[in-house]
């Protein structure tokens, strides 16, 4: 049974453009929206395996910002200060004159990880977070 398509407009900064064109060409797709449905199920899938993500758990996000937005390191840094409890330490690196990587590492409750994960996510100037989170050593 075929599925109904439905079309979608979608606006995007011309340096993200051309590097999902780039990666489209490299994966041989055949179209844009080709490599849009498969960015979408991949996207999905990030956001059922979180849903996972419960009990005590141990990891890292790391993240990269830009640091020369207004009230983003505040924000970053109050974010981290409501978890405490969670965050055993912090690495900050300088990457360049406007960019930092930051690598929280963690120990704690899964459903508070996710929370800290996607504030950090949402706050304006982020442009990456990745979290990688597994059961502690006892339970591997």
């Amino acid at each position: 049974m075929e599925q109904e398509l439905m079309r979608i407009g979608v606006s995007l900064p011309n340096n993200l453009l051309e590097k999902f064109d780039s990666i489209i060409e490299q994966r041989g797709y055949s179209s844009r929206s080709e490599g849009i449905r498969d960015a979408i199920r991949s996207y999905i899938n990030y956001h059922e395996w979180m849903g996972d993500i419960s009990g005590r758990r141990v990891g890292t996000i790391t993240l990269i910002y830009d640091h020369t937005k207004r009230g983003l390191s505040n924000a970053i840094a109050d974010a981290q200060h409501g978890y405490t409890d969670l965050i055993k330490t912090s690495i900050h690196i300088h990457l360049d004159p406007e960019n930092c990587m930051e690598i929280i590492i963690f120990d704690g409750d899964g459903e508070k990880i996710k929370k800290l994960d996607e504030n950090l996510i949402s706050l304006k100037g982020v442009k990456y977070v990745k979290l990688n989170t597994t059961p502690p050593a006892e339970k591997l």
